[in-house]
């Protein structure tokens, strides 16, 4: 039986152009955010603009995480403590984190056999709320515009979680430009690698001003490019707090050449995932994820569900795929291993009982597709699993 011998958290090396911009940034000195010559832009200023260009936004600001990101999102539009913030069941720990750090509730909303959140849930709870963090979980984007009609009749403020979707859209709208605030991740196992690192963007200029002095401006908001008029600073720079966590110059050099390959990249993530998706998509007991015609996706990772195994099905099936070199996340273990926690493990949020998500969530598996993949090792990856699947139907 064939086994498969690559690394799945393997990553490309940096691009040359991207080192070099690195040696040139230590070869300064200059790495903290407001640390320029006269007249120097600067790294950090200069991939804010094109950051949002890359996505339509006004305003970017480029920061340590995307985590990071998420809770200044929630400051910045002044969420309360004790405050629910609706949010998706199917996320990762750091959204209901953000949330929690800012001592705000999370408020669950059920998710749907396509790994997105319940339009019709988010409906009947949309009145205890006036905030939605939205986890694009995965990758998989929901109905943007259906959600955004009923985000806008209750008046409640949307706030993209965008950590897999940078480079993703729906309807020819980039993933980040429906709510009042995109938020992403540049975190290694992202479409951009800087190891750490994140973007908040908005065309909100008060949201971006008091994200911008939230970061550690320091008062030195004038070494802002991506900014609103300086008026907007005066009505919030003496009571917002410093909570530094603005980009450094080292990241941002390297990012800047990565955001310019992201549209071939995502071309390559695509190519793997529709290689994967073809082997598996008439086996029986899988059910895989639809992908609608308006949604422009990045298949940097892969999702299928065993909605009709048992868990010690499942767990066995794992066990399987990992002895023949094929690394599968599952969500629904017991106890939470890695970064596949799951909402009932997450005891600093109030115990809330999602009978639907749980049946969707115990039934998911996940596996990364990273660019140090070829097309015909995502062949024999989905091969692998095709095999111990039908294995397990026909016995």
């Amino acid at each position: 039986m064939e086994v498969f011998k690559g690394n799945f958290t393997q990553q490309e090396p940096l691009p040359q152009d991207a080192i070099d911009a690195a040696v040139n940034v230590l070869n300064t000195g200059r790495l903290h955010r407001y640390n320029l010559k006269e007249g120097d832009a600067g790294e950090v200023s200069s991939l804010e603009l094109e950051f949002a260009k890359s996505i339509g936004a006004d305003f970017c600001l480029a920061v340590a995480s995307g985590g990071y990101a998420l809770a200044t999102a929630l400051r910045a539009i002044d969420v309360k403590p004790a405050q629910k913030v609706l949010t998706n069941a199917f996320t990762l720990a750091p959204v209901p984190g953000a949330i929690a750090s800012i001592n705000a509730v999370p408020l669950l909303v059920e998710v749907t056999e396509n790994l997105t959140i319940d339009l019709d849930d988010l409906e009947a709870k949309a009145s205890q709320s006036k905030v939605l963090l939205l986890s694009h979980m995965r990758g998989h984007i929901c109905d943007m515009e259906k959600l955004m009609e009923i985000t806008n009749r209750h008046g409640i403020k949307v706030i993209e979680d965008c950590a897999h979707t940078m480079g993703a859209g729906w309807n020819d709208k980039p993933s980040g430009s429906y709510g009042v605030i995109g938020c992403f991740s540049t975190q290694t196992y992202k479409h951009l690698n800087s190891g750490e690192g994140g973007f908040l963007t908005t065309n909100d200029p008060l949201i971006i001003a008091k994200s911008i002095a939230l970061s550690g401006s320091y008062m030195m908001f004038d070494k802002h490019l991506s900014a609103p008029e300086k008026n907007m600073f005066e009505a919030i720079k003496y009571e917002t707090p410093n909570i530094s966590g603005r980009m450094d110059h080292l990241r941002a050099a390297i990012l800047r050449p990565q955001l310019k390959e992201l549209d071939k990249n995502v071309i390559r993530w695509n190519e793997r995932y529709r290689t994967v998706e073809a082997i598996l998509q008439d086996v029986e007991g899988i059910f895989l994820i639809e992908r609608p015609g308006k949604e422009r996706f990045v298949g940097s990772s892969f999702q299928f569900l065993l909605k009709d195994f048992a868990y010690l099905e499942i767990q066995s099936l794992v066990s399987s795929c990992r002895n023949r070199g094929v690394e599968l996340k599952w969500f629904g273990k017991d106890e939470p291993h890695g970064f596949t926690s799951k909402y009932d493990s997450w005891k600093y949020i109030p115990d809330q009982k999602m009978a639907k998500s749980d049946k969707i969530i115990n039934s998911t598996l996940d596996m990364r597709l990273p660019l140090t993949f070829s097309v015909e090792d995502c062949r024999v990856i989905a091969t692998i699993i095709r095999q111990e699947v039908e294995a397990r139907i026909t016995s």
